[in-house]
């Protein structure tokens, strides 16, 4: 039988109006994250919140360290006893204890929600998937932005859409917070 764990990425006020990096539609994302974080909290479950920070402040004045930016957002804030790690890479696992407090807790599967769809919560999955774990990345609790390549841009929702969709090609199944709670 698996054991789920859930890890929730870089929920910050930097995403949301007047961040730094604000996302499209980051409350909507938010709020089905704190459905399925008010899950796992009520059935006693291995939870991780992921906070990112900034490595050099100075070239990204964003995610740094004692602003109200790098704040975990209200709507998923952590209680007491809840484990947060402090990561500086797009992928969760790297140079945190994220792997090891999945181990210590026998974790077989998690369950993944997060920004940005399209950087931390892409390379915290692979990872994960490339650790072992069974992966569902709940897409409606993540949230991206529009990106810009060669002069053209990719809308937020076709950027979402599209990581999405390749993760689920190989390394997760995707869900919506409906269908993972209805389970």
């Amino acid at each position: 039988m698996s054991k789920q764990a859930l890890i929730i990425i870089d929920i910050q006020n930097e995403y949301f109006e007047n961040g730094g990096l604000p996302l499209v539609n980051p409350e909507t994302a938010s709020l089905n994250a704190r459905k399925v974080l008010n899950h796992f909290r009520a059935n006693n479950f291995p939870i991780a919140h992921i906070q990112h920070l900034s490595s050099d402040p100075e070239a990204l004045p964003i995610f740094v360290e004692g602003t109200s930016g790098v704040e975990i957002h209200e709507n998923v804030k952590p209680l007491a006893g809840e484990k947060i790690f402090q990561k500086y890479y797009p992928n969760s696992f790297r140079e945190t204890g994220l792997g090891e407090y999945l181990k210590e807790n026998d974790v077989t599967e998690v369950i993944i929600t997060g920004m940005m769809t399209h950087m931390c919560v892409d390379a915290t999955t692979r990872a994960a998937f490339d650790f072992g774990y069974k992966c569902t990345v709940l897409g409606d609790t993540c949230a991206s932005r529009d990106l810009e390549i060669n002069g053209k841009t990719v809308k937020a929702d076709d950027v979402h859409h599209a990581f999405l969709a390749a993760l689920e090609f190989f390394y997760a199944e995707i869900k919506s917070t409906e269908d993972f709670l209805a389970a």
